[in-house]
C-alpha cells in the first residue's frame, strides 16, 4: 500500500551549543526526545507549522524559521505496512534568549542537551542527524 506522506515540521532552537528537545508524550516518536514540532493543520505551509507547534509545546515564540532539513519518515507495522508516513520540515529559529521553555501540549518533559547528550537519548536519527550537522559549523 502506498500513502500520501502527512506534512509535519519540526524547529530547532540553539542556545550556547545546545539544543532544546521535548521528550514526546504522543505516536509516533512517543517516549523519545525530539525537536519541537508536529502535523501540519489544513492551509499552514511549512514554516508556519514549525513556528505554531514549537509555541505550543514550549511556550516560547519563535521567529526566522530558515528551513534546515527535509525527511521522509516511514514507520512500519510488524506485517511490513506502512503504518505512519510524514514528509517532514526541519527548520532552525530563533527566540528571544531571556524566553523560558514551558512543556506543554504533546510535551511530556523539555530541556537543553548538548550533541554528546543527544548521542545517550532516545531520539530519532533525524534529530541527531540534524544535531550534529549544526554542531559541526560552529
Amino acid at each position: 500500500m502506498t500513502s500520501n506522506p502527512r506534512a509535519a515540521s519540526s524547529a530547532i532552537l540553539e542556545r550556547d551549543g545546545c539544543f532544546l528537545l521535548v521528550l514526546r508524550r504522543n505516536p509516533p516518536s512517543a517516549d523519545m526526545y525530539a525537536f519541537p514540532g508536529g502535523r501540519a493543520e489544513d492551509g499552514e505551509t511549512p514554516d508556519q507549522t514549525a513556528l505554531r507547534e514549537f509555541e505550543e509545546e514550549t511556550g516560547i515564540r519563535a521567529v526566522n524559521p530558515q528551513l534546515f532539513a527535509t525527511y521522509d519518515l516511514k514507520t512500519h507495522a510488524a506485517d511490513g505496512s506502512t503504518s505512519s508516513h510524514f514528509f517532514l520540515s526541519v527548520f532552525t529559529v530563533e527566540a528571544d534568549r531571556g524566553s523560558v521553555a514551558v512543556a506543554s501540549d504533546d510535551a511530556a518533559a523539555l530541556g537543553w542537551y548538548t550533541v554528546e547528550e543527544i548521542r545517550r537519548l532516545p531520539v530519532p536519527q533525524s534529530v541527531l542527524e540534524c544535531a550534529e550537522r549544526l554542531s559541526s559549523r560552529e
